[in-house]
């Protein structure tokens, strides 16, 4: 899961979001194959080949409408040794697997698995060059709702401001949106995943997802047991937070709330403090790390600091609110922390409009999905939602934003943020009756290895655990690591990794794997 703070000017001016650009799919028909149609690649993108595939729009209407999938395969290397295809899925919502496996696929796992997998990436239904979900004729459309001068609210008249925001988005997907809204949970994305596993003609399912992608995983285990084959999720999102809440929360409590992340990113953050401290000279932002952060934040909070764009072309101010955000972008990656601690010392010396580095951009960047050319309209704002509110039951007026924000701001400086995140789901106005809310215990044929990183400040090392207690015969490998996600951390998990998917053989119970290379470095003598 990643945090959309979409609605305000310095995510324009920073692109502090950067979703996948990618190139448009070219049409491929499907071959026929022992009564199943096969899919019909074609080379492109160099050593990549491309395809589409046509899945139904309403499973429950299976002869009905249909919408296009598009793919990106990067064939096996050694292919006389092919175990089979593995999907992939990046997380999101809405990120595109196209785009991902174009600039990650490559380098992403051990020379082994890349030589006896073909790594496929998929923009599931809604999303970018898939069928989409458009809201906006153009990119500049959007602008209304960008216009928010804050990244969250913290007062009444600001919260005003949020909800008409979100009405304009709802009301520009009323107007254009078309039917795939109305079918885009991650129950139908599995079934598509179903259709491709047997379109590629896999016996059973092999599949890694990140973030969110992990959500969609769960589901396909849900759904489908007894094809899961090798199945690796790695920053998990809890299930049950994810889709209803334990109980009646969904009734008053936001999804992007339950989900607790505002507590791993406040403790991320105070890992950033003690590692800080305990670095020395390494850390510019060392001696009292967490004071002197509080005061900086007090001072932004009644004075934001003026900087200058990237390009150097444009001053403009970062108030509290957009200070946080940067903070937790920043928690993403822990190899940035050292850079993060320099930005901090310079801010707080700062009388004077300061550079904003390119560098302040995390937006899982150890994880790439970025593809060298860019399409002409990301439906980035649409297609978080449509998936989120979709899948997940939300309380039905903004006051549960309100109070539930400001409860989590308690725990730390992210309640808020992470709260708000999901607003758009009190004004939702589609569902998808195909949604699935569980149960998320089915035993599936072949175990399930679930990866967690203890301090990743977006999806919590508890969401894994908990998927790992739901998941009968699932193995936990736990990562003792900083920021989202544990995939390129260490060497020892990706090594585990890759004996999964090679051997189906899970790590021992209780096995931990240490990131390589800590936040500042080791300390000089250090092994």
């Amino acid at each position: 899961m990643a945090y959309d703070g979409s609605r305000t000017r310095l995510r324009l001016l920073v692109a502090v979001l950067v979703l996948a650009a990618v190139l448009a799919a070219p049409r491929a028909a499907l071959a026929g194959r022992g009564g199943t149609p096969s899919i019909a690649w074609s080379p492109c993108n160099g050593q990549f080949e491309c395809a589409t595939v046509d899945v139904p729009l309403d499973y429950d209407r299976p002869r009905g409408p249909s919408v296009e999938l598009a793919l990106r395969r990067l064939p096996a290397a050694d292919p006389s040794r092919r175990i089979g295809s593995l999907f992939l899925n990046p997380g999101g919502p809405g990120r595109s697997g196209v785009g991902f496996v174009l600039t990650a696929g490559p380098t992403l796992f051990t020379e082994e698995v890349r030589a006896r997998y073909d790594l496929v990436g998929f923009d599931p239904r809604g999303i970018v060059h898939s069928t989409p979900a458009r809201c906006f004729d153009s990119a500049e459309q959007w602008n209304p709702p960008f216009e928010v001068p804050f990244v969250f609210p913290q007062t009444r008249e600001e919260e005003r401001l949020r909800v008409a925001a979100d009405h304009y988005i709802v009301d520009a997907c009323d107007r254009r949106a078309g039917p795939i809204i109305e079918h885009m949970s991650t129950a139908n994305v599995a079934r598509d995943l179903d259709v491709l596993r047997e379109r590629v003609g896999d016996r059973e399912l092999h599949y890694v997802g990140y973030s969110y992608g992990s959500y969609l995983g769960i589901t396909y285990a849900a759904l489908f047991p007894d094809r899961v084959g090798a199945l690796v999720i790695d920053g998990v999102l809890d299930p049950v937070a994810w889709s209803s809440g334990q109980g009646r929360e969904g009734s008053f409590l936001p999804v992007s709330t339950r989900l607790r992340s505002h507590r791993s990113a406040q403790a991320t953050l105070e890992e950033f403090f003690r590692l800080c401290d305990a670095a020395g000279p390494r850390c510019a932002f060392s001696g009292a790390a967490a004071e002197r952060f509080a005061a900086l934040a007090d001072r932004v909070r009644r004075d934001p600091i003026d900087v200058v764009d990237p390009a150097g072309t444009i001053v403009f101010s970062i108030d509290y609110t957009g200070f946080i955000q940067i903070t937790l972008r920043a928690m993403y990656d822990s190899a940035e922390w050292e850079f993060f601690a320099k930005e901090l010392a310079g801010w707080e010396r700062a009388s004077v409009p300061v550079p904003l580095s390119a560098r302040l951009d995390p937006s899982e960047r150890r994880l790439p999905y970025v593809a060298p050319e860019e399409p002409d309209y990301v439906n980035e704002v649409e297609g978080y939602p449509a998936v989120e509110c979709s899948d997940s039951i939300n309380p039905g007026d903004y006051g549960a934003w309100s109070s539930a924000g400001a409860r989590a701001d308690r725990s730390g400086y992210f309640g808020r943020l992470w709260t708000w995140e999901s607003s758009l789901c009190a004004d939702w106005r589609w569902s998808d009756e195909d949604r699935y809310l569980g149960p998320f215990d089915r035993a599936t044929a072949n175990p399930v290895l679930v990866v967690g990183n203890r301090f990743d400040p977006s999806t919590r090392y508890e969401g894994a655990v908990a998927a790992a207690d739901l998941l009968p015969r699932s193995a936990l490998l736990t990562v003792n690591g900083w920021g989202h996600l544990a995939a390129g951390r260490s060497s020892c998990a990706d090594e585990a990794v890759g004996r999964y998917l090679l051997d189906g053989v899970t790590p021992a119970p209780g096995t931990e794997c240490e990131q390589d290379v800590p936040p500042f470095g080791k300390p000089p003598g250090a092994r």
